[in-house]
């Protein structure tokens, strides 16, 4: 995917994340998306495409289980989505876990120094 860094697609990646993160508090009843942290979303150039990074505590198991939950949520998310931003296209979600937060959190100390 080849992302896009205008001001138009900043924007938009802006607000698909608060309102999926709306949606995620107040609206899914999904067990499995409780305590996800959204920390970035990435457009792709045409704006057909919205990556969307996501966090979550918890071993490699719950992180498989919190991915199901989400790509299971996607068609609620994506429809709610377009409703509420009145998008003539609402772009296609997809959920990564972010590893670099978690690299960056669970990094150890450089034993150089």
């Amino acid at each position: 995917m080849k992302a896009s860094s205008s001001r138009r697609a900043v924007r938009m990646g802006d607000q698909i994340m608060r309102e999926v993160a709306i949606l995620l508090v107040e609206e899914a009843q999904d067990p499995r998306l409780n305590l996800v942290t959204l920390s970035g979303v990435r457009m792709n150039a045409n704006l057909r495409i919205a990556e969307i990074f996501y966090t979550v505590s918890g071993d490699a198991e719950h992180r498989r289980e919190v991915q199901a939950g989400l790509e299971k949520a996607t068609g609620f998310l994506r429809s709610n989505v377009g409703k509420r931003l009145k998008l003539q296209f609402t772009p296609e979600l997809r959920f990564t876990f972010d590893e670099f937060l978690e690299d960056v959190v669970y990094a150890k100390p450089d034993a150089s120094r």
